[in-house]
């Protein structure tokens, strides 16, 4: 059944960053929606038919759903966990945490509570790693096809550098994740990704493993870190010391590809970046985690000049918040730290087609394009006493896009649509 949609209407068809004139604005849009996907766009005065069942969302603003390129599953319930940096919150809170996913009744019921809070933020597709259990990816995509959402998920590989309850073997590594690619790859929105934790808790036989799936299976995604810490370099190097730097790493056991999705890509050396971009291997920024983990500052216009293509995460739950407003207005203060600048459509765009680039998913969600999946979120920049009294001095479509980045969250979002179905009970 057809359904109109109807509001203030933004959407990307390039990056504000690098282009003019790079999105479509419409003060009085609408979209048609047909079977889970976007039949039309454009004025609702050239859409409208009285045969068609409406929704007004005036005067708020509707853009594509966000997209959320590296969480953790595992990690919902210790986020805002205090006082470590990336080894010490490893070892302290996320390996014990993520030891109780081995249990399917609690991956099943976090599961579901995970994806409500990202629908409750705006956020309609995302990447995310699961813990090393099957039973966790499993839960989580199960969670997401009956949400109807486009996932991305594995369970995470890991052999050593941690407690028992969490480690695998690369045999069972490999058969987990073989398995899980043949029931939940390519089935409705489910897509797999190859999930190697990071060379820490990898041993070469295990990255092997890794490697050999990414040859049998090229269409899968995959996901680690990267270069995220100093004293995680530094440790990496050691257990690989035949390594010229840690992205050969992963380069050594064929793991770099436009599949490739390097999470946070901080602290990397000329070598790495041009790696990158002579592979297609995507950079991902997690702001929100980066601060609390006092990692560092990522580079986004030294990898966008050097070729690179950059999502950009939430990283939860090192990462404090599952807005990705939250994210972008994070992101903007530590690219202001860079001497760099994040202007708002450039924002808004990287959070929704750009994150969609990254994954090489464009012509399926990220945009507003006919065609593409009905994925989006609907804005209220006046949802705040705050933001409302802010919004009264705001004359430009950038200033109200910049008042949302930063001073929106949960609140700011009156509901998400995931192909097409309106999810939430509120707005």
């Amino acid at each position: 059944m057809k359904h109109l949609i109807r509001g203030r209407t933004l959407s990307f068809h390039a990056d504000p960053a690098t282009t003019e004139h790079a999105y479509r604005y419409i003060e009085d849009g609408a979209i048609v929606v047909e079977n889970g996907k976007i039949l039309a766009i454009g004025g609702y005065e050239d859409l409208a038919d009285a045969a068609l069942p409406e929704t007004d969302h005036r005067p708020h603003l509707i853009l594509p759903g966000f997209i959320d390129t590296h969480l953790h599953f595992p990690q919902v319930q210790v986020i805002a966990s205090w006082g470590a940096q990336l080894l010490d919150w490893l070892n302290i809170y996320t390996f014990p945490e993520e030891t109780r996913f081995a249990d399917p009744r609690h991956a099943t019921r976090m599961a579901g509570k995970f994806l409500d809070l990202l629908l409750s933020h705006g956020t309609t597709s995302a990447v995310a790693f699961c813990s090393s259990h099957k039973a966790s990816a499993t839960a989580l995509f199960t969670a997401a096809e009956a949400r109807n959402m486009a996932m991305i998920a594995g369970k995470v590989m890991m052999d050593r550098n941690a407690p028992a309850g969490v480690l695998d073997t690369p045999q069972t590594s490999y058969d987990d994740s073989l398995a899980l690619i043949r029931d939940w790859h390519g089935r409705g929105r489910q897509l797999y990704a190859i999930s190697p934790r990071f060379a820490i808790t990898s041993t070469p036989g295990q990255l092997e493993a890794a490697g050999a799936l990414a040859r049998e299976f090229p269409d899968c995604h995959i996901q680690t870190h990267l270069s995220e810490n100093k004293a995680e370099i530094a440790y990496t190097l050691e257990l690989y010391p035949q390594a010229r730097d840690y992205l050969d790493i992963y380069e050594t056991y064929g793991l770099l590809s436009p599949k490739t999705l390097l999470g946070h890509s901080i602290h990397l050396e000329p070598r790495e970046i041009a790696r990158m971009a002579e592979t297609g291997s995507r950079a991902v920024f997690c702001p929100t985690s980066n601060l609390f983990l006092g990692s560092g500052l990522f580079d986004a216009e030294g990898l966008r000049d050097a070729g690179v293509v950059s999502g950009i995460a939430t990283d939860i739950g090192g990462g404090t918040s599952y807005s990705m407003l939250q994210t972008l207005n994070e992101g903007y203060k530590i690219l202001q730290l860079r001497g760099q600048k994040l202007h708002p459509f450039a924002a808004f765009h990287w959070a929704t087609r750009g994150n969609a680039l990254a994954l090489g998913l464009e012509n399926r969600i990220g945009t507003l394009d006919p065609g593409t999946d009905a994925d989006f979120v609907i804005l209220d920049a006046r949802a705040t006493p705050a933001m409302a009294l802010r919004m009264e001095r705001a004359e430009t479509l950038a200033e109200e896009l910049f008042v949302l980045q930063i001073m929106g969250d949960d609140r700011a979002v009156a509901q998400t649509y995931v192909a097409g179905k309106p999810m939430l009970t509120r707005g």
